[in-house]
């Protein structure tokens, strides 16, 4: 007997209801206990109001084993689909750990495939929204092909489509490769978790006893891995975070990033330039006041802020304009470059070039970081992803020099050897092999071991090399320096340039890819 279409949309209304109950009223009062929202109430705050259609929302597994064929998965405990952000089309998938404690199984892996697919096929950003207690064990072999299906896409749609992953509970074992393949990773504090091993397995292997918070918290994560670019209080803060970010990107590799209506003057001259940098190379400063006094408003969306911190990565806006900026920060260990420091900078130039978003590079390096750690750690390795990168980048690249710049740090900048499309300096640029004092003690060091006042000779010898490096010019006479400018004026000479620059078009070599020093 065929149903009425009353009855059939009864039918449809009540499996729609099922599935939005998720795990049930006890496990979601359980989610909200723990300070956590649910996969969809965290989807309603990333996207914008009502955008949100869901996708395979009646999909069912399939496992027998271990009694999985009476155990119902509402939704497969993963929630996926797309909407807007700002109006712009994002597809989006939210682990729910109240269904089987967010466990990835074949038919939650290949929900969230088929969205990678059709974000790609569309060229649209992919959010993923994390919270899972890993492989769904009854599953066997097929949650190890599920997680492999992912992170081949995960790969595969690297550089096409920007791919940003929330980590809003436990991310562990085989489930944390996916937000590590992918571009930035949002922590929540006390919330989010990421490890490949946990502490009751560390415990019984190695006898170390360690908490899973200090083990892959947000914070371990932020500060010592480097794993994650960004940690916010709580759920809203993190959406909210993300939602700006996605501001500054274009939707793929094929676009430009989004304009916006720039309320800031872009001829704004800056007097707070001229004193903010100490003309003593020795005395530290904040970087950080040198890029909100030329950026639009002010604003500098940094990433990365609590890792390898002698280093800035981040996004700021020229006269409406998107542009990742890079820069040294002398207030941390004098801005050296150090192993974390050229990864950091390394990857964020990478993903900029990969998205057409120019790159401002602003200089005040004394050279790599010395000492045995840095060296038995593959400086020398790590180092070179920086100097990779930025010859391997094609965007606009202007550097600004501040202040020092020395030896192998000056080119691993974005040197104008290494493809900077114009270096501008202040006055008080030094563009030197070393610091004075290194340079006069080797150049000079037969002189100063004959003299009879050996101290006086060497600071004479110091002065004479200062005097003729500590400034711009000799590097300007031999076209390394384009212009040297006013600091005051460095805003609109920024925005003229890189406007100059706008149709640039750089190709290079026909190959199946380069061999980047990882």
């Amino acid at each position: 007997m065929k149903l009425s279409i009353d009855e059939l949309m009864k039918n449809l209304r009540e499996r729609e209801e099922k599935v939005k109950a998720a795990g049930g009223e006890k496990r979601i009062q359980a989610q909200h206990e723990k300070g956590k929202l649910t996969a969809r109430e965290r989807i309603d705050l990333l996207l914008d109001k009502d955008s949100f259609v869901e996708l395979d929302m009646l999909a069912e597994h399939r496992c027998s084993n271990f009694g999985m064929d009476k155990v119902e998965a509402p939704g497969e405990g993963v929630v996926t689909g797309y909407g807007t952000i700002n109006e712009r089309l994002i597809y989006v998938f939210a682990q729910d750990f109240t269904v089987i404690g967010g466990s990835l199984g074949e038919m939650h892996a290949k929900k969230i495939c088929k969205v990678l697919d059709m974000a790609m096929k569309m060229g649209a950003p992919c959010i993923g929204i994390n919270d899972s207690g890993g492989a769904r064990i009854q599953e066997g072999v097929d949650s190890l092909s599920g997680y492999g299906q992912l992170f081949y896409r995960n790969t595969i749609a690297s550089g096409v489509i920007p791919q940003i992953s929330i980590i809003v509970g436990p991310a562990a074992g085989g489930a944390v490769y996916s937000p590590a393949i992918m571009d930035f990773v949002f922590m929540v504090k006390n919330v989010g978790i990421m490890h490949i091993t946990g502490p009751d397995v560390i415990k019984a292997v190695t006898g170390e006893v360690v908490t899973s918070e200090k083990l892959g918290g947000a914070m371990t994560h932020n500060r010592k891995s480097g794993v994650a670019h960004f940690a916010a209080e709580n759920e809203e803060e993190v959406y909210q975070m993300v939602r700006k970010m996605m501001g500054y990107l274009p939707s793929n590799n094929m676009e430009t990033p989004p304009s916006v209506e720039c309320k800031d003057d872009p001829n704004r001259m800056e007097e707070t330039l001229l004193n903010i940098v100490p003309t003593d190379p020795n005395k530290p400063y904040e970087m950080k006041e040198v890029i909100r006094h030329i950026v639009d408003e002010g604003d500098f969306f940094e990433s990365h802020p609590y890792f390898a911190t002698n280093m800035l990565t981040g996004f700021a806006r020229l006269n409406g304009q998107s542009i990742g900026i890079i820069a040294n920060q002398p207030k941390v260990l004098a801005g050296c470059l150090d192993i974390d420091a050229s990864d950091k900078a390394a990857r964020f130039v990478r993903f900029c070039d990969a998205f057409n978003i120019p790159i401002l590079t602003l200089v005040d390096v004394p050279g790599f970081l010395p000492g045995t750690a840095q060296e038995y750690g593959g400086i020398i390795r790590h180092g070179a992803k920086l100097l990779y990168a930025y010859s391997e980048a094609t965007v606009p690249k202007i550097t600004l020099i501040v202040r020092k710049s020395y030896g192998g740090a000056y080119l691993a900048m974005c040197s104008r050897d290494l493809g900077a499309d114009q270096v501008i300096a202040w006055p008080t640029a030094e563009i030197a092999v070393m610091g004075s004092q290194g340079a006069a003690n080797i150049i000079f060091r037969k002189e100063i071991a004959k003299a009879d006042n050996p101290e006086k000779v060497r600071q004479e010898k110091i002065d004479e090399f200062q005097l003729k490096f500590s400034n711009p010019y000799e590097a300007a006479k031999r076209g390394y320096v384009d212009i040297v400018i006013d600091p005051r004026e460095t805003r609109p000479r920024l925005i003229t340039t890189f406007e100059m620059l706008s149709t640039k078009r750089e190709s290079r070599p026909a190959k199946k890819h380069g061999n980047f020093p990882v």
